[in-house]
Parts: structure tokens; sequence; C-alpha cells
């Protein structure tokens, strides 16, 4: 188990995942919740008590990994 102790803030592109996959999954999530359906389409539906909040905290997930990518990997490529 040689997990990094700052997981939080190491870009994804650094695990393997390519930055435009980060890129395109920030987007997806912001979107998501930005519940541009009104709440009709959803993929746990909210009334579930505390599952119905997982779809909502990987959606956050997604976009802090997206805004990592962006600021960190930036900082990464330039050196």
């Amino acid at each position: 188990m040689n997990q990094p102790t700052n997981f939080l803030t190491t870009p994804l592109s650094t695990r393997g995942i390519p930055v435009w996959a980060v890129y395109v999954m920030g987007v997806i999530a912001v979107i998501y919740i930005l519940n541009p359906g009104f709440g009709f389409i959803e993929l746990l539906p909210d009334n579930l008590p505390i599952i119905g909040n997982l779809d909502e905290g990987g959606a956050t997930m997604a976009i802090w990994y997206a805004l990592v990518e962006y600021f960190e990997g930036q900082a990464k490529r330039s050196l």
C-alpha cells in the first residue's frame, strides 16, 4: 500500500489518467451539479438517506480533481 499522503492535491495525470479525460470529467460534473434537469435526471435520487448524496459528492470530487489538474498540473508542466 504505497499511497501518497497528498492524494487530494496530486494531479490525476501523474497517476496515468490523461489530462483531457480529467478536464472532461470536470466539465460533466459541473453540468451535473448545475442540475439542468431540475432533479428529473439523477443517478441516485436525493430522497434516499445518505446514499442519495453520493452522486453529488462524486461530481464534487471530479470538479476538485479538474481544478487540481489545472493549477498543479500547470505548475508541474512548466518546470
